[in-house]
């Protein structure tokens, strides 16, 4: 039976500051966001003792208050929704009011180099963060299906290789990432404020057949720049086509700047040619730019820092997944995990699997399993409640609602459960875990049936038990006691750069 969340959803508006100081509120994948006129009349100790609620915090840079809720958001978005009216769901009609509330964030512009280093990489993990976070379940779900299709077809032989059903079944967990341009420009456009159909129209340019084609197969005795095929040329110009299918960043700048193209021209075409023609010079102009220039440009170097980051991480897999398994976790508190995503993302689709993936999968199961054992000590019953919800989350993949409502609240309960995830992550590089999905946890287990590797299944079962065990015995043991509960003090981000999601 599906729980009722309009009780919750009262208390959230009236501790936020009440519906008239709502502009605008909208959700991710566990948070609500709302745009406030005046954040200081959001009460932060009454909204973290919510039943419900696993934290609170202002976000400066964004100009939002985010409440983190956990897997069940959406319902308890909706159930805002209900009292607030549409008025605050995020159209054309409330655009202004929240880049008008992001501006006056911003205002405070910095005063020395550090300082617009930093604003910049904010406004960079903002960007990424915007565009990936609505496909995340959808990348999630694709990396799932491969992993049930590899178990059907080279473990079990339930499905024959050479068959339509493997060809069909195939390419629904192919077609997110072969598409990701496509997905990511829809998404991204809505986050930097350019026009969602175009971008996508530009990102099909960049993933049409044709082009693809290019770079797969290459003229003989074409030209080269440092070492670069020049596979093509544009009214002459010879320019070099790399694989945009799976790619991301090359289609995020694009959505940026067919912002101010788009702009520029509503200003310089007569009202009855720009529906037709604002799409069409924007289109040709920004997927020009995307081709001969920037995108050749952000290819290389994204390529780049994927290859030192996979050289540093498989040089010595134990060693990497000991650092990672200890302090991966921490990044995911400043939000700096999502310079990693895109990573992760790319290896999967290029290379059809991640051995950074599958590391960093171990410090998820550690996070959940250290709330499951505040669960198992505390005497509380809104405690219990709390952490197995943090738990059951944290297994599932999101770790939020295990870290800011129970994890970095609590005693030492993060930092007993980066040891768990420590060892656990030890153990699995030590035998040379790789992972061919995108999703981790414990739900994730179909990412790690290979039919190249058979034991790579059982290394992950093993390294989970590991990483269980360990870090829900030191949480039990050293962690956490219901005295902790007198002196708790709220989990705050620390807002250097964007909360992480």
């Amino acid at each position: 039976m599906a729980q009722d969340y309009t009780q919750l959803a009262t208390d959230i508006i009236k501790y936020v500051g009440g519906p008239s100081n709502v502009n605008k509120v909208i959700h991710c994948i566990s948070r609500l966001r709302f745009y406030l006129k005046d954040e200081t009349k959001a009460d932060n100790a009454k909204l973290t003792n919510l039943n419900g609620v696993a934290g609170a915090i202002y976000n400066a840079g964004l100009g939002q208050y985010q409440v983190v809720i956990g897997p069940a958001v959406e319902d308890v978005y909706d159930a805002v929704i209900a009292q607030l009216g549409d008025d605050v769901v995020d159209d054309a009609a409330t655009r202004e009011i929240v880049e008008a509330t992001q501006a006056q964030a911003k205002a405070a512009r910095p005063t020395n180099l550090w300082g617009w280093i930093v604003r910049g990489f904010q406004l960079l993990i903002g960007t990424i963060t915007g565009s990936m976070i609505p496909i995340i379940g959808l990348l999630a779900a694709s990396g799932i299906l491969k992993g049930f299709l590899t178990l059907f077809t080279s473990n079990l032989h339930w499905i024959d290789t050479k068959s339509t059903t493997f060809v069909i079944i195939n390419a629904m967990g192919d077609s997110t990432f072969y598409f990701l341009p496509i997905l990511v420009g829809y998404t991204a456009a809505k986050q930097l404020h350019s026009e969602p159909i175009t971008v996508a129209a530009i990102a099909g340019v960049l993933v049409h057949p044709s082009i693809a084609a290019l770079w797969a197969a290459p003229t003989k005795g074409m030209a080269t720049l440092l070492g670069i095929p020049l596979n093509a040329t544009f009214f002459g110009l010879p320019i070099h086509i790399p694989q945009y299918t799976y790619s991301i960043f090359p289609i995020i700048f694009a959505a940026w700047l067919a912002r101010p193209v788009g702009n520029w021209l509503k200003k310089v075409l007569p009202l009855s040619l720009r529906s037709i023609f604002q799409p069409l010079f924007t289109l040709f102009i920004v997927a020009s730019v995307v081709l001969v220039l920037m995108g050749p440009v952000i290819s290389m170097i994204s390529a780049g820092f994927a290859a030192v980051i996979n050289f540093l991480v498989t040089a010595n897999e134990a060693i990497a997944g000991l650092v990672l398994g200890g302090f991966y976790q921490t990044l995911v508190i400043f939000g700096l995990h999502w310079m990693i995503v895109p990573i992760v993302s790319n290896d999967i689709a290029m290379t059809g699997h991640s051995v950074l993936n599958g590391l960093i999968n171990f410090t998820m199961i550690a996070q959940a399993a250290g709330a499951l054992a505040v669960w198992a000590k505390s005497k509380h019953a809104d405690i219990k409640g709390l952490a197995m919800a943090g738990a059951l989350s944290g297994f599932a993949g999101v770790t939020e609602p295990a870290m800011y409502g129970i994890n970095l609240k609590y005693g030492h309960v993060f930092w007993m459960s980066s040891i768990g995830s420590a060892v656990g992550c030890f153990v699995a590089g030590l035998f040379h875990i790789d992972m061919f999905g995108f999703s981790g946890s414990l739900i994730g287990f179909p990412s790690f049936f290979s039919a190249q590797n058979p034991n790579n299944i059982w290394i992950y079962l093993i390294a989970s038990v590991i990483t269980i065990v360990v870090s829900f015995t030191c949480v039990y043991l050293w962690g956490f006691s219901d005295a902790d509960l007198d002196k708790v003090k709220g989990a705050q981000k620390k807002n250097v750069f964007k909360p992480a999601e």
